[in-house]
């Protein structure tokens, strides 16, 4: 999977739009953009650094889960 894929998808799994995206990360709504289009290429370490700020902030999309029970119970 190319980068500016990998960046969508990760983009996509916060359930933000664009300008949320670079709103958070603190990104010019052109640079994200040029990144998501191929135009510029996304560097892999910064792609890896926002990963892991996603994951350990825990930022994501709940809209993404099953319907099964999201919370563990103790029976």
């Amino acid at each position: 999977m190319e980068a500016r894929e990998e960046l969508k998808k990760l983009r996509e799994s916060t359930g933000m739009n664009r300008k949320e995206f670079c709103e958070y990360f603190e990104i010019l709504y052109m640079t994200e953009t040029d990144w998501e289009l191929g135009n510029r290429r996304v560097p892999r370490y910064l792609l890896r650094l926002m990963a892991y700020k996603v994951e350990m902030e825990g930022v994501s999309d709940n809209r993404n889960k099953d319907d099964k029970g999201d919370k563990p119970t103790n029976r």
